[in-house]
């Protein structure tokens, strides 16, 4: 009979390569670019403006969109209506939006020449400018509102039903049950939720790159791009993005510090009946905001296909080209994105290992690219090869690992609860058949994961389509993504063509994430 559900020795090698690999690519790119910097030099007035600005518009992102998060999760938590799962899944959609097409769209609805203005200007009011900090932080609350949103819902039905029902019985009002049921699950989740926004908006790039609108809008990694790209100042880029790290590690530790543990302990499984929101004017209120919601997040989406619905047939050869280029990279930078994530997940989750020293030092580690640049990622990784190969030929290859360490925290977030929940299941039953090592991996963990497998796969192919990072830096004009391909067009007032490579991006996207998942969830076990 197997002592332990898996072969600790082959996952702590397993894992322990892969979380050596993610320290040198975080940490290890940072000492390259350290080390290669002319000296230490002093950052100027205006890298401290930067940073103020930095922080300014992750904090208001995060407040934002966590704020709004709030009574939009709780709407949906306690409103059934038909259509509801179809909404949340569309609601989601944003999130794997590649940015530059988001951005696109955000313009169409609320730039000078959108419908806003449009509307405003028939009412006799002056338009309103999308650039700078209020467009930044309008593209960052369409990002990461959905995300916040599905956070908390996760939240909220974590609470068991038999909870809404006593409070029933006791005659909780609203505020009761917000008080002694909502709140600790929200006191719980919401330093969780922050810390993850924050420091996405933290390393913003294509944001602030195409909405920032002047120097008063540049962020750190905005700086540490012009460093890199203007000036080739390694040292002021070194010392820019160990800032930057330094930031996001203390806001990750005073979030965990805050987060608690919630106490409502299992239920039954029934259905929620929410008795605290039957009042009428709750389910107006309720409704507004998901229309809203609804609105804001999709109204973007739709100008994309309608303007790009009569260009697509006629874009030129680079824009297909790019297309092709995108594709593989986002298909390598998948692979190696599951290769890293699920020897991690293993380790983390195995039985023995989750209250132990691996779990507490190897899941940090899976979540250090949140804090990174990217920028310095790649850039590091182009000092270490450039004594042995010509850096700008491996422009492609740098991007896709720098795009699958990017995507590495949200798919450890996704493999590691599944592979608890089928060692908990079935790890017992496992252990007295003897399966243990790859049997047991192939017989036992894949089967039971595929599907979150298949969706951890689909965002990490979906967020590598969209990325506009390390590609902007070092790819040549015969090179580019499509992603900078379509910035370049926007750049050059070629909006017709942007469109339509606009919705070709958006398309490739959403196909990849579709096939990823839908291949994940066929035959999957439930």
């Amino acid at each position: 009979m197997a002592s332990r559900a898996q072969p600790i020795g082959l996952v702590r090698w397993l894992g322990g390569g892969a979380a050596a690999l993610v320290l040198m690519l975080a940490l290890g790119t940072l000492g390259a670019v350290f080390l290669h910097a002319e000296g230490p030099g002093g950052l100027g007035p205006a890298d401290w403006a930067a940073l103020r600005f930095t922080l300014l518009q992750a904090t208001l992102s995060a407040a934002l969109s966590v704020g709004l998060a709030v009574p939009l999760a709780r709407a949906l938590a306690r409103w059934r209506f038909p259509g509801r799962r179809l909404l949340i899944i569309l609601m989601g959609a944003p999130f794997i939006l590649p940015v530059i097409v988001a951005v696109l769209g955000l313009l169409a609805v609320f730039g000078r020449g959108g419908v806003l203005n449009d509307v405003l200007g028939r009412a006799g009011f002056e338009p309103v400018s999308i650039y700078g900090l209020p467009g930044v932080l309008l593209a960052h609350v369409f990002f990461n509102l959905p995300l916040a949103t599905r956070l908390l819902l996760q939240g909220w039905q974590a609470i068991p039903a038999e909870r809404f029902r006593l409070a029933a019985t006791l005659g909780f009002s609203t505020r009761d049950v917000f008080r002694w049921l909502e709140w600790p699950m929200l006191r719980a989740i919401l330093p969780g939720a922050f810390m993850v926004i924050f420091l996405i908006c933290l390393t913003s790039f294509a944001v602030v790159l195409a909405l920032g609108g002047g120097p008063r809008a540049t962020t750190i990694e905005l700086a540490i791009y012009q460093a890199f790209r203007f000036d080739f100042d390694l040292s002021k880029a070194a010392q820019l993005a160990t800032l930057q790290f330094a930031i996001g590690a203390a806001v990750a530790a005073v979030a965990l510090n805050f987060a608690t543990e919630t106490a409502f302990g299992p239920g039954l499984d029934r259905p929620v009946l929410r008795f605290d929101a039957a009042r009428v004017w709750l389910r107006a209120v309720d409704g507004a905001m998901i229309l809203a919601a609804a609105i804001f997040l999709l109204a973007p989406l739709s100008a994309v296909v309608i303007a790009g619905l009569g260009q697509i047939t006629t874009l030129p050869a680079p824009v297909w080209h790019a297309a092709a280029r995108s594709v593989a990279v986002a298909l390598a930078s998948t692979a190696i994105t599951i290769a890293l994530a699920l020897p991690l997940a293993l380790l983390v989750a195995s039985p023995g290992q989750r209250r132990g020293w691996h779990s507490r030092v190897m899941q940090p580690i899976g979540y250090l690219s949140l804090a990174a640049s990217p920028l310095v990622i790649g850039t590091g990784l182009f000092i270490i090869l450039f004594p042995i190969t010509d850096p700008v030929a491996l422009a492609l290859p740098v991007t896709a690992v720098v795009n699958a360490v990017m995507s590495l925290p949200f798919a450890l977030r996704i493999l590691t609860p599944a592979i608890a929940d089928a060692e908990a299941d079935f790890g017992r039953l496992a252990n007295s058949l003897g399966l243990a090592g790859l049997a047991r991996l192939r017989l036992l963990t894949l089967p039971r994961i595929r599907a979150p497998l298949g969706f951890a796969a689909g965002l990490a192919a979906a967020l590598s389509m969209g990325d506009l990072g390390v590609v902007a830096l070092f790819a040549p004009l015969d090179g580019a993504t499509l992603p900078l391909q379509l910035y370049r067009l926007m750049a050059a007032y070629r909006m017709e063509s942007a469109a339509g490579a606009a919705l070709l991006l958006l398309m490739l996207s959403f196909a990849l994430f579709w096939l990823f998942d839908k291949g994940g969830r066929f035959r999957a076990h439930a």
